[in-house]
């Protein structure tokens, strides 16, 4: 089971990546939420381009992706729920559910932490949002997030199958909850109860730091109502909230090279700055 696994995993990520990016951006024409002022051949590059190099990092840096590195786990025995012999039908869906913590949690702890905000700001700094805003981050937060999961993985023992379970999930939620699409105001409400919707993440992508400072769930919405960070609607109402970031507003910071270094750059917005307010 170890190889057809492992070579499964690649694949039905980047299929699941591809059909969902392109059921979005479909859906996005069609409907969208608000109207947006930045084209998206100007935020298109960068957010992919940052991506893909995210996505080599990984795989030159970590010798095991999560799946392989459960599945040595599961041989020698490593791990509470292999030591404890739990069966499939409960460590499957525990392992999805306690990832899914671990990830809100290393949310809160991105915006929390001075050095660790600086990093993940860059995700914040868009001026827009979209499906593709859902794979845009520092490689170092995503490095620094593949060794938080791995140490899940291995504290836990969590299943190679949940794993990738975990992986497909929050890979194609990320892009739903990004993604600039209208629906029904009764089924966002029902749907937010199950899985995090744009019009709940968006909130925490307002330029207004209380608004940004709630809402971090990726996949699972229990979590924000759980610890006290849930909001429910962005006080300027969705159409005209500002997204982004106050030291980020000029469009040349959607560029490559100057989202791989906003880190290392002032937080401070500028006095003067010719840019879009994103409503």
């Amino acid at each position: 089971m170890t190889e057809p696994l492992l070579s499964t995993d690649l694949v039905v990520r980047l299929a699941v990546f591809a059909s969902i990016l392109a059921a979005m951006v479909a859906w996005e024409i069609a409907a969208p939420r608000r109207a947006q002022q930045i084209a998206r051949g100007l935020r298109w590059p960068g957010n992919l381009g940052i991506a893909a190099l995210d996505a080599l990092l990984v795989r030159l840096i970590f010798p095991v992706t999560g799946v392989g590195f459960a599945l040595l786990l599961e041989a020698r025995g490593w791990g509470l729920l292999n030591a404890a012999g739990a069966p499939a039908w409960a460590a499957i869906p525990l392992g999805v559910v306690v990832l899914d913590l671990a990830i809100y949690l290393q949310h809160v702890l991105f915006h929390a932490v001075p050095a660790l905000w600086r990093l993940h700001r860059m995700h914040h700094a868009d001026l827009e949002l979209d499906a593709t805003t859902g794979a845009r981050f520092h490689p170092v937060e995503i490095l620094l997030s593949m060794a938080i999961k791995l140490g899940v993985i291995a504290v836990l023992g969590v299943p190679a199958v949940a794993v990738l379970i975990f992986e497909v999930l929050l890979n194609a939620t990320s892009m739903f909850n990004h993604a600039n699409v209208g629906m029904p105001e009764r089924a966002d409400r029902i749907l937010r109860w199950i899985v995090v919707t744009p019009d709940m993440h968006r909130v925490h992508h307002s330029i207004d730091r209380g608004e940004t400072d709630s809402n971090f769930g990726f996949n699972l919405p229990w979590w924000d109502r759980l610890f006290g960070t849930y909001r429910d609607q962005p006080a300027a109402g969705h159409e005209k909230m500002t997204i982004g970031i106050a030291a980020f507003r000029d469009p040349a910071e959607l560029r490559l090279d100057r989202m791989l270094l906003q880190p290392l750059r002032d937080d401070k917005p500028p006095l003067q700055r010719n840019a879009p307010t994103g409503g």
